[in-house]
């Protein structure tokens, strides 16, 4: 596969007092939104010929950059034989286009960036779908009076009315391909829903969110021995896989891998994959997933914050697990364990500490449980049965009357058990 060369530009508007139009630079720094960049676009097949990071006033209204700047940058793209320019902050069709025109080159933005890997990364058909509904939707305003070439989704022998232009071809047939699409994932999401409701009792949901490659799937795949794809690259993930994780408690629980978060996340990604991120929003507990490794972890953890309370999501409960423990110094992980008290540290390529989260994550289904004693007859079996599969047995003791238990249970179902409660004048 030919890679073409790109020229990266981050433009740092923060420091201006106006309109805020770079988020990242206001909480990452300069070298790591560049490491960012050239991560995202060495993801989507492209090589880095130039990386331009300086600080502007205001974006020009125009091209975005300045007219100064847009002199030199011709220069270079003639120079240095570059074939692609890829902007750190979304810039408008009109500026895109009047980039392209002056520069003779192909210009994107972030968000074009992101929705080509996750085109290249979709595997489900819900996947696909959820990409090519984000891609259109942001493709329809950047139409162009010549046109751009598609398939005839809607068109055929006497659909085009009298006159009408290619462009408004082209708009009509992207509007119905949307229209569409919308249908298609409206009705996977449906099925989904029934299959959440239909999974929901006596399961207990924990959900894996962190910025994108924190080790999310690779810590699925170390607690539930499942082989998810992993690997070290950003946004591996796109489609939620659901795994049991075996855990002495009661009820069973599932564990959910989904798509991976980054800083100023495209809205069309939000919105398209809705129905992906339910199994996010239907999670008992979140375990957020950071890479302890990345030297904007902390940046990082803001930035998946901020996602989880777009989806309206933050306020469920969770637990910090900083991950990649095997690849800092033992000084340093002393240092954040005094920081970060309550969170845990593991190595989910390592298989280390997973002990730990197994017993913090059991903890937080049994603060959610009801503790108590129940006298259970001999003769009732039933309940018996059905004490040893809904709930955790902590304690038994064989009576003369019955079967004395200690158990932890949901409180879905304690009224079930109002009748055997356990009261000391019983048993003389």
């Amino acid at each position: 596969m030919i890679r073409e060369k790109a020229l990266l530009i981050l433009i740092d508007f923060a420091h201006s007092g106006g309109k805020d139009h770079s988020a990242s630079t206001r909480r990452y720094s300069k070298d790591e939104s560049i490491e960012e960049l050239s991560n995202l676009v060495l993801s989507a097949g492209a090589d880095i010929g130039e990386i331009l990071s300086y600080k502007q006033q205001k974006p020009n209204p125009k091209y975005f950059i300045s007219t100064g700047r847009l002199e030199s940058i011709k220069l270079m793209v003639n120079e240095k034989d570059i074939e692609l320019i890829v902007f750190d902050d979304e810039i408008s069709p009109t500026q895109q286009r009047n980039l392209q025109r002056k520069l003779d080159i192909k210009v994107l933005d972030r968000t074009a960036l992101i929705l080509d890997i996750f085109a290249q990364r979709a595997n489900s058909r819900e996947g696909k779908l959820q990409v090519e509904l984000a891609q259109l939707n942001y493709l329809m305003p950047r139409l162009i009076g010549r046109g751009i070439e598609l398939s005839r989704l809607a068109g055929g022998i006497g659909t085009r009315g009298p006159g009408e232009t290619q462009l408004e071809v082209d708009r009509r047939n992207i509007r119905n391909r949307i229209k569409g699409l919308e249908k298609k994932i409206n009705q996977i999401s449906v099925q989904r829903g029934t299959q959440r409701k239909s999974r929901r009792n006596n399961i207990y949901q924990i959900a894996l969110v962190g910025y994108t490659n924190s080790g999310k799937s690779t810590l699925l795949n170390s607690f539930t021995g499942s082989e998810v794809y992993a690997k070290n690259m950003l946004f591996c993930t796109l489609d939620s896989t659901i795994r049991k994780l075996n855990i002495d408690v009661k009820p069973d629980v599932l564990i959910a891998d989904t798509v991976g978060f980054i800083e100023k996340l495209p809205h069309q990604l939000i919105a398209a994959f809705k129905s992906t991120l339910e199994e996010v929003k239907i999670s008992d507990l979140l375990l957020l997933v950071v890479d302890i490794n990345s030297s904007s972890f902390e940046s990082n953890i803001l930035s998946v914050k901020k996602v989880l309370k777009e989806i309206d999501v933050w306020g469920k409960p969770f637990i910090m697990v900083f991950n990649k423990i095997d690849r800092i110094d033992d000084n340093l992980l002393k240092s954040l364990q005094l920081k970060y008290r309550n969170s845990i540290f593991i190595s989910a390529l390592k298989k280390i500490g997973l002990e730990e989260l197994k017993k913090r994550i059991k903890k937080n289904i049994e603060k959610q449980n009801l503790n108590i004693r129940v006298m259970i007859p001999f003769s009732d079996q039933k309940i018996i049965s059905f004490i040893y599969n809904k709930c955790q047995v902590l304690k038994r003791e064989d009576m003369e009357n019955g079967i004395l238990l200690d158990i932890n249970i949901e409180p879905k179902f304690s009224n079930l058990l109002l009748l055997y409660i356990y009261k000391k004048n019983e048993i003389s």
